[in-house]
C-alpha cells in the first residue's frame, strides 16, 4: 500500500512566550470534536448518536448541514472531576468499615453487603447518579490495561437524530455550537439501507452480532486489540460486496500511525475457512471486497484494525449485500458542454450501468455514481475541462510511431499493460515552455506516472515524477506527475508516460494535459469555522495554490458580507500563503454567519476571479498536515462585545519596513483602556522581524519594529499580525484581599501589510 504523506509547510500562529493558548488564540476555547457514532443513519430513521471530542461541556446545539437532518441534544458526559472521585472512594471505604465491623473484623470483599451499603451512604451524602455513572467509567478505563486516555475524546455528548424520508443521501457535516464557539465539522452519512450496529461482545465468531437480512448497513467501533464479528446468511453463487467506510469518516487522526484506522476485512465460512481478506482497495486505505459465496449456508464477516490498535473514534460504517460497486471509469473526464461516453467497470452492475452518456456543464470537478438495490455506491471522481479532448490510440510506447499531440489538448489514456510506455510526439520552437500534467491519482486511478520528455535524439529535456497539490486534501501520496519546461531548441519532442512501479491495466488510466502555460488558482481559507467576540479580529490563513507560473498579486475580498465584517491582509506577488484578519462587526448580528471569500489575479491582461475553498489544517500522525476543504466557511460571532484596537486610517499600505533601521508605528487603544496596562507582541513575525518596544502615547501605543538585514529577505512582503493584551484587576474582596492581575486578551490587530525596503530607498 502507498501512504507515504508530505509535510506542508504551513505558516501556523505560534503561542506567545509565557502565555496560555486560550489568551493567544480565544478560538481555542470552543469545543473540538473527533467523532460521531454511529456515524450516519437511514433516511426516515431516528438514532442515538454519540458525538465525542473536548471542551463540550458548553454545547447548546448541534448541527447538521443540509436539509432534513434535525439533531436534538440529549446530554452531556464528561469526565469526572477528581474532587468527586475522591469523596466517592472516601464513601466506599466507609461503607466497607462498617460491614467489616459487623462482620466482627474480616476483611470483607466488593460483595454484595459493600454494594448495597455504599449506595444507601451515597445517598445521604448526596452523590448523584451521574456522578456514580462517571466513577463506574473511571473505573473501567483505569483496569483496562489496553486502553490510552485521550484527552481530545474525554467529553460525550448524547445526541437524538431524526431523517427525514427525503433527505439527501450523502456526506454531511456535523457541528456543536455552544456557549464558547462553534466547532470542527465531522462527517455523518445518510443512508439508504437498513442499518445495525454491533452488539458486544462480538469479538468471536461463535458471538457475532447477527445480520437477519442484507443488504445491510453495519456501524461500530473499535476499541484497543477489539474484533468486531458480524454473521449472515447467503445463497451460493451470490456476490456480496463489502465496502468499508472508515477512513471515509475520519480522514485523519493527530496521534496514530499512519494516521487514521487502518481497517481489514474478512469474510469466513461456516467451518472457519477464511473465503476473502482485503485490507484497502488499490491505494484507498478503506478497504473493498466482492465475495462469491461457495454454498448456502452461514458466513462471518470480520473487521478489524491491521495492527489491532482502536478507540474511540475508531468508527466504521460497513455496506454488505449484493450491491453495486464502482471500481473504475474511462475516461476519467470530458469536455465542459460535450457528449461524453464513459464505460463503467465494477462488480454487481447490469448491462445498463456499463455505460453513461454524459455531457457536463461548467469547469470543474464531478463524481459519478450508480444506485441500485436501495443503494448508492461509493463515487469516483470525474474532471470536466475545457480543452480539446482525445483518446490515446495504442500502440504509443514505442512499438509504432508516437502518436502526435496538438496544443492545447488533453489525452485520454491507459498504461494498460506493466511495464507500458505510452510515448506521444510534440513540435516545439526554441524557447517555448511546454507545460505536461498527469492527472490520475487525484481521479482515483492508480497508476503512480512519471513523465519525461527528450528531444528527437534521445536527450533529456525533463522528468518528473510527484507533484504535490495541497488542494488534494485527502490525498497522502502525491503520485500524479507535471512538467513545465522550455524548448532548448525548434524541433521535435517525445513525451513518456509509465507508471513508477511498472505496474499496469484497464484500471491505470490517466488524463494527460499538455498544453502553453494557462496561469491559474486556487484559493483554501482555514479555519472552516472562526470564533470571535463581538468587535473582535481574529487571524485566519489563506493558501494560493498558483498553476503554470502565475506571478502577481492576488487581490482578496468578502462576497456578500454583512455589513461590519472586513478582511485586512493582502497576498502579495511570489506569496503562496498568508496570514491575515478577519474583524466582526460591533453590533449585534446572527450568531452564525456564513462567509465567502474572492480572489481576483490579472494574467495576460485578464482578470481571473476563484472562490475559496474553506478548509481545515489537520494534523496527520504527529507531523504531516493537510488541507481537509469544509462545506461552509462559517463565522460563529459570541454576543458578548469585545473591546478592539485598530492602526491610524492614515497609515499607508503596504508599509514601509526599513532593513537595519527602527520603524515606528502608533495604535489606537479602546477607550477605558489605558494605554500603559496595554501590552502587544507580534504574533508569528517573519525570522529577523521583531518587536523592539512599545511606549504608551496619547490615545495610544507606539510600537517600534525592526528588521535584522542578516536575518530578513531583500525581497520580504506580509502581513503582520500584532496581538494585544491588557492586564486587569480584580476588585478586592474578603476571601482575596490582594488579587493577582489578570492578563486578557484584546484579539489582533487588523492584518498590517508591509514590504521590505532598503535604507537607500527611504527619503
Amino acid at each position: 500500500m502507498e501512504h507515504s504523506a508530505r509535510r506542508i509547510a504551513f505558516c501556523t500562529a505560534a503561542l506567545l512566550a509565557g502565555l496560555p493558548s486560550a489568551l493567544a488564540q480565544p478560538h481555542r476555547l470552543a469545543p473540538q470534536i473527533g467523532y460521531a457514532w454511529p456515524a450516519g443513519g437511514r433516511q426516515g430513521s431516528q438514532a442515538e448518536v454519540v458525538v465525542g471530542g473536548q471542551r463540550l461541556a458548553s454545547a447548546e446545539e448541534i448541527l447538521v448541514s443540509g436539509q432534513g437532518v434535525q439533531a436534538e441534544l440529549l446530554d452531556y458526559i464528561g469526565p469526572l472531576p477528581q474532587r468527586d472521585v475522591a469523596k466517592i472512594r472516601e464513601v466506599f471505604q466507609e461503607a466497607r468499615q462498617q460491614i467489616r465491623e459487623q462482620a466482627g473484623g474480616r476483611r470483607p470483599g466488593e460483595g454484595a453487603a459493600v454494594r448495597e451499603r455504599f449506595e444507601e451512604l451515597a445517598r445521604q451524602y448526596g452523590i448523584t447518579d451521574r456522578q456514580l455513572d462517571g466513577y463506574r467509567r473511571f473505573r473501567e478505563q483505569r483496569a483496562d490495561k489496553k486502553r490510552q486516555l485521550n484527552p481530545q475524546l474525554v467529553d460525550m455528548l448524547k445526541v437524538r437524530v431524526t431523517i427525514a424520508e427525503d433527505a439527501e443521501a450523502g456526506m454531511r457535516q456535523l457541528r456543536v455550537a455552544g456557549k464558547t464557539g462553534l466547532s470542527n465539522p465531522v462527517r455523518f452519512v445518510v443512508g439508504q439501507l437498513p442499518e445495525l450496529c454491533e452488539q458486544e461482545p462480538n469479538d468471536q465468531r461463535g458471538a457475532a452480532t447477527a445480520v437477519e437480512s442484507l443488504p445491510m448497513v453495519l456501524n461500530g467501533q473499535i476499541m484497543p486489540g477489539d474484533v468486531d464479528c458480524f454473521s449472515f446468511r447467503a445463497s451460493q453463487g451470490q456476490k456480496i460486496v463489502v465496502d468499508v467506510a472508515a477512513r471515509r469518516l475520519v480522514p485523519y487522526l493527530a496521534d496514530a500511525v499512519p494516521g487514521w484506522f487502518q481497517a481489514t476485512v474478512a469474510v469466513f465460512d461456516s467451518d472457519g475457512r477464511q473465503i476473502a481478506f482485503a485490507d484497502d482497495f488499490r491505494f484507498d486505505p478503506d478497504p473493498a471486497l466482492l465475495c462469491e459465496a461457495p454454498a448456502d449456508g452461514e458466513y462471518v464477516l470480520e473487521i478489524r484494525d491491521a495492527i489491532y490498535r482502536g478507540r474511540e473514534d475508531f468508527t466504521y460504517r460497513v455496506a454488505v449485500g449484493e450491491l453495486p460497486l464502482v471500481t473504475g471509469i474511462f475516461p476519467l473526464g470530458g469536455r465542459a458542454g460535450r457528449r461524453t461516453l464513459v464505460a463503467v467497470e465494477g462488480w454487481n452492475l447490469t448491462p445498463d450501468q456499463r455505460k453513461l452518456d454524459l455531457a457536463p456543464d461548467g469547469v470543474g470537478p464531478r463524481t459519478i455514481s450508480l444506485d441500485g438495490g436501495g443503494w448508492t455506491s461509493r463515487t469516483v471522481a470525474f474532471a470536466v475541462n475545457d480543452l480539446p479532448e482525445s483518446t490515446e490510440r495504442e500502440p504509443g510506447n514505442g512499438e509504432a510511431p508516437a502518436e502526435s499531440l496538438t496544443l492545447p489538448g488533453i489525452v485520454n489514456g491507459r498504461i494498460d499493460r506493466p511495464g507500458d510506455w505510452d510515448v506521444f510526439r510534440i513540435n516545439a520552437r526554441k524557447g517555448q515552455r511546454i507545460i505536461a500534467e498527469v492527472n490520475a491519482r487525484r481521479l482515483g486511478s492508480p497508476l503512480d506516472s512519471l513523465l519525461k520528455l527528450t528531444d528527437d535524439r534521445g536527450t533529456l529535456v525533463g522528468i518528473n515524477d510527484d507533484h504535490e497539490d495541497i488542494g488534494q486534501g485527502l490525498v497522502t501520496h502525491h503520485a500524479d506527475s507535471l512538467l513545465d519546461v522550455e524548448a532548448p531548441h525548434t524541433g521535435v519532442y517525445l513525451l513518456h508516460i509509465r507508471d513508477t512501479q511498472n505496474h499496469g491495466g484497464a484500471e491505470y488510466a490517466y488524463r494527460l494535459r499538455v498544453s502553453r502555460p494557462r496561469p491559474d488558482f486556487e484559493l483554501r481559507v482555514v479555519p472552516s469555522t472562526v470564533n470571535a467576540r463581538r468587535g473582535m479580529t481574529v487571524p485566519i490563513q489563506v493558501f494560493a495554490l498558483r498553476k503554470d507560473g502565475l506571478s502577481g498579486e492576488i487581490a482578496l475580498r468578502l462576497v456578500d458580507a454583512p455589513k461590519g465584517f472586513v478582511l485586512s491582509g493582502w497576498l502579495p506577488d511570489g506569496s503562496n500563503c498568508a496570514r491575515l484578519t478577519l474583524t466582526v462587526p460591533g453590533r449585534a448580528v446572527d450568531r452564525l454567519v456564513p462567509l465567502n471569500l474572492e480572489g481576483e489575479a490579472v494574467a495576460a491582461g485578464e482578470a481571473i476571479c476563484r472562490r475559496a475553498v474553506p478548509a481545515d489544517d489537520v494534523v496527520q500522525a504527529f507531523i504531516y498536515h493537510h488541507l481537509v476543504p469544509a462545506e461552509q466557511w462559517l463565522a460563529a460571532v459570541s454576543p458578548t462585545g469585545g473591546a478592539t484596537l485598530s492602526w491610524p486610517e492614515a497609515e499607508p499600505l503596504p508599509v514601509a519596513l526599513k532593513s537595519g533601521e527602527a520603524t515606528c508605528l502608533q495604535v489606537k487603544t479602546p477607550r477605558g483602556r489605558p494605554p500603559r496596562d496595554i501590552h502587544l507582541a507580534l504574533d508569528d513575525p517573519p525570522e529577523g522581524v521583531t518587536l523592539e518596544k512599545t511606549v504608551p502615547v496619547p490615545d495610544g501605543v507606539e510600537l517600534t519594529l525592526s528588521a535584522d538585514p542578516d536575518k530578513v529577505s531583500s525581497d520580504l512582503r506580509g502581513n503582520l499580525i500584532v496581538n494585544a493584551f491588557w492586564d486587569r484587576k480584580p476588585p478586592p474582596s474578603k476571601d482575596r484581599p490582594n488579587p493577582r492581575v489578570r492578563r486578557v486578551s484584546l484579539g489582533s490587530l487588523p492584518a498590517l501589510p508591509f514590504e521590505l525596503v532598503a535604507r537607500t530607498d527611504i527619503p
